[in-house]
């Protein structure tokens, strides 16, 4: 007894020399009595905050350092609160509980008081829907270490609301989530969700230290720390393996709960302190009108934010005409003024109005200048230079080439090379890499390039020229027959300013009449014959190809600016299939014979009707995106008839493990 006394009266001397101005009871305040918010000063402080795990209390080495600060009584006293009180929570004093009790009762007083201000609130609202899913009444500090009781916390990584949901998490616990509404931060709608979702964890861990553990980390990364503990499904046995975030976790959870049941033994309570107790609220159904909300307030006498601090979900201060049914809560003090006044007259009133249009600013006429010489000289100024106009050169790279010396050459500069080839800084050049750079060109030679970009077909045939040549040449005056012209029967896309083939002129003259040309329609096998004009005197145009790993042949048939039947030809290809390693010639070799080559256009409907219809009917496989946070139970319950053994059978999965980035097969 002796020593309880002395213990007591040690507690009473630090308390005092700690804070001796605090008062010693917390005051009854009747719940009409304080109404007002905080100030913005104060929420912002706290929005900051994030959460009380968000940035530690102190470093990973202090923790020891704090218990050896500690006087023995007080850790003593401490220790035997924490192991006498009743709770269904597993409960465990160590020194990393020490340290946080000590940063909530002495180092960070405020913060706590703060909370202190807020539990009134909230407290309720958190028993209620604890009690209807049969879970611990102590779990209601978890909103504390989560969110300090703040509807609109926001995490760092995302996370909002009383219980800090994440987006994929709040999709599965059917909250919603729009341009105008967040359900995270529905007190009522979240403290439901945050029930059902640790009920959920308790059944699948059994244990509620790994379901707080889980909650926090997520239930893939617990599963994976305890693997490497062994399989020993206890927190403390896989502490080492969790991150720091959730090493704190737990003993901050159990130093939250010891200080706000103890606050009025370690003087928290004051009497300046705005406590804050559920207000009484009434509910307007708002159904397809838009609505102001500041006009509203301001209808009914109320300050322009307090609607908003009613409904913490909505996320701008109006309501679309979408909206169908929606319960906005206001202050039961406004029944008098809602009752007197007309409803549909007042909402017509508080309708959105929407902004009118900005005047638009006058412009002067387009007179011409006064001055006749003024005029005489601008018509006389020689015209705007053109933009230069350039092409994309491929330079297949040397040895010994570097960026530098091809800046050299083409007379750019090196940076321009790196960004049009997605170079990076210090990447060196390998031989036979493929390099693009756009140099200039005049007018003169923009159509001789642009002719050779894309295949072209000569107005005549050389066959067909030379006997049009030589029968106007030979034949009579009166004899001459007009012949059928080539040039209308071929294609339109014909290009005048290639180069046309050359043709030999007959050395000697004949009399012979000739025979009647052909149109060039009627000889599909000449025609298939002429090859694209090509600048083949470039020797950077590379002459073979090494497939690379990836590559199809339609791929490379396309950077190489040739057709697949062209390749197929030159190759002497079987099938369409190419494996890493395989050379593949790119220019016709010199034995191939004369129409051995299809045309390009025909090329590329060699496949057959068959397998085109076999490869469409073939299902488009649905893929998730792992998210961090997300599990194989949650992605499963995200889509109809997938279950976590069809996950893992559809994606080779030897363990329930996802990482976020993974893709995910959920539909064959």
């Amino acid at each position: 007894m002796k020593k309880s006394l002395r213990t007591s009266a040690l507690l009473l001397l630090l308390a005092a020399a700690a804070r001796p101005a605090l008062a010693q009871t917390e005051p009854v305040l009747q719940p009409g009595q304080v109404s007002a918010d905080d100030t913005l000063q104060a929420q912002q402080q706290l929005l900051r905050a994030d959460s009380l795990v968000a940035e530690p209390a102190f470093s990973p080495d202090s923790a020891k350092l704090v218990w050896r600060q500690t006087p023995p009584e007080m850790r003593d006293l401490v220790a035997d609160r924490i192991g006498c009180y009743e709770s269904e929570m597993p409960l465990v004093f160590n020194n990393t509980v020490m340290a946080f009790v000590n940063y909530f009762t002495v180092r960070n007083r405020q913060y706590t008081q703060r909370v202190l201000e807020r539990q009134n609130l909230y407290f309720p609202l958190f028993e209620k829907y604890l009690a209807k899913y049969h879970l611990p009444q102590d779990l209601k500090y978890l909103a504390v270490v989560e969110s300090a009781l703040l509807p609109q916390a926001r995490s760092r990584v995302g996370a909002v609301g009383l219980w800090q949901f994440m987006g994929p998490t709040a999709g599965d616990l059917r909250l919603r989530r729009d341009e105008f509404i967040d359900e995270r931060m529905n007190p009522e709608k979240s403290t439901e969700a945050a029930c059902k979702f640790l009920r959920d964890l308790h059944r699948y861990f059994g244990d509620w230290e790994l379901a707080l553990a889980a909650y926090n980390y997520g239930s893939g990364n617990v599963n994976k720390a305890i693997r490497r503990a062994g399989g020993q499904r206890n927190f403390w046995a896989i502490y080492k393996y969790l991150p720091k975030e959730t090493r704190d976790y737990v003993p901050t959870f159990t130093a939250i709960l010891y200080t706000l049941n103890y606050a009025k033994e370690h003087n928290l309570h004051d009497a300046a302190l705005n406590y804050r107790y559920p207000e009484p609220t009434d509910t307007l159904l708002i159904s397809g009108r838009s609505l102001d909300l500041y006009k509203l307030a301001k209808s009914v006498g109320l300050d322009s934010t307090a609607i908003l601090a009613h409904n913490p979900e909505l996320r701008k201060h109006y309501l679309p005409a979408s909206f169908q049914n929606y319960p906005l809560q206001v202050p039961v003090c406004v029944r008098t003024e809602l009752a007197v006044q007309d409803r549909t007259a007042l909402l017509d009133f508080c309708k959105v109005t929407v902004p009118p249009p900005a005047p638009l600013t006058p412009v002067s006429p387009l007179l011409p200048p006064p001055d006749s010489t003024q005029a005489a000289v601008a018509a006389a100024a020689p015209p705007a230079p053109e933009k230069p106009r350039y092409r994309r050169a491929r330079h297949t790279v040397r040895r010994g080439e570097t960026v530098a010396s091809l800046a050299a050459r083409y007379e750019v500069d090196p940076s321009q090379i790196r960004r049009w080839n997605k170079l990076r800084r210090g990447q060196n050049l390998t031989p036979r890499q493929q390099i693009f750079v756009y140099v200039p060109v005049d007018a003169e030679s923009a159509s001789t390039v642009a002719a050779a970009a894309r295949p072209s077909v000569p107005a005549q045939l050389p066959a067909v020229a030379t006997a049009t040549k030589a029968a106007k040449e030979t034949a009579p005056e009166e004899a001459k027959t007009p012949l059928p012209s080539v040039a209308e029967d071929a294609s339109p896309v014909v290009s005048q300013s290639a180069p046309p083939i050359a043709a030999k002129k007959p050395t000697t003259k004949t009399t012979r009449q000739p025979r009647p040309v052909e149109p060039v329609e009627k000889q599909p096998e000449v025609v298939a014959n002429l090859q694209p004009v090509a600048s083949s005197s470039d020797d950077s145009l590379p002459t073979e190809y090494v497939v690379r790993k990836g590559d199809y042949l339609t791929k490379i048939a396309r950077e190489q600016n040739v057709s697949v039947g062209q390749l197929t030809a030159w190759n002497k290809l079987e099938s369409k299939q190419v494996v890493p390693g395989q050379k593949l010639t790119l220019r016709a070799p010199a034995d191939m014979p004369a129409g051995a080559e299809p045309r390009p256009e025909v090329a590329q409907a060699v496949q057959t009707p068959a397998k085109r219809s076999t490869h469409s009917a073939l299902p488009t496989p649905r893929v998730h995106l792992v998210q961090p946070g997300d599990t194989l139970y949650n992605i499963s319950r995200r889509y109809q008839g997938v279950t976590v053994d069809k996950l893992r059978k559809l994606n080779n999965l030897t363990s329930d493990e996802v990482k976020p980035g993974q893709k995910l097969i959920v539909q064959g």
